[in-house]
């Protein structure tokens, strides 16, 4: 969640900065707003590229995190500090939060190869995410082309993990759809997607610059 891709590392300026210094986004660009940084706990891995995701999606996240439908428990604890109009605010300065440069991505991606389009398929993913991952039919679900590999790779394993205080995410829909898979076909979708160009940025701000 991989190939690294130019625009993961961007470090132009945003196109609106609405919202910096805002105690409300502090909370998030310790990690959130350093190109490449890792998280150690409870996962290894890339914490995930949000300037640029849907607005809805970064709010249906954030509740998430809030009620426990996921669990995380540095997020657990930055998304409970928060109302549900904070939670609005910050959805919506990370999803208009994109470089001036930031281009849309091609409405077509390149082909997966055949062992990973066949995956594809059978998981039925660009249903919801669409055809090149970057256009979700439904606002409250995410972008994930581009995002990183290993990060995309976590989720979906999250997705179908039980009885772990730390690790998980309740939803129905994508918990049927990863426990069809091996982590070995998670991980190949994982780095098919996390190699496309997107939408999303790690946007660093003034202190990071």
């Amino acid at each position: 969640m991989f190939a690294t891709t130019v625009h993961a590392q961007s470090s132009a300026q945003p196109k609106d900065k609405a919202g910096d210094g805002d105690a409300r986004v502090a909370m998030c660009i310790g990690c959130h707003s350093i190109p490449g940084y890792q998280a150690s706990f409870p996962q290894v891995y890339k914490v995930p590229m949000v300037s640029g995701q849907g607005q809805k999606y970064i709010e249906a996240a954030l509740q998430a995190y809030k009620k426990g439908d996921r669990k995380h428990p540095t997020m657990h604890g930055v998304a409970a500090s928060l109302s549900d109009q904070d939670i609005a605010f910050v959805a919506a300065h990370y999803a208009q939060l994109t470089p001036s440069e930031a281009a849309p991505p091609p409405d077509t991606p390149a082909a997966a190869p055949a062992d990973v389009a066949a995956l594809l398929n059978k998981g039925a993913c660009v249903s919801c995410h669409g055809a090149n991952f970057s256009k979700p039919i439904d606002p409250s679900y995410p972008k994930i082309a581009g995002q990183h590999p290993d990060y995309l790779f976590a989720s979906l394993k999250a997705y179908r993990t039980e009885n772990n205080a730390s690790v998980g995410r309740n939803n129905a829909i994508m918990g049927g759809i990863v426990k069809q898979f091996s982590n070995a076909e998670l991980k190949a979708i994982a780095d098919y997607i996390g190699s496309l160009p997107g939408e999303l940025y790690t946007v660093p701000q003034s202190r990071f610059r």
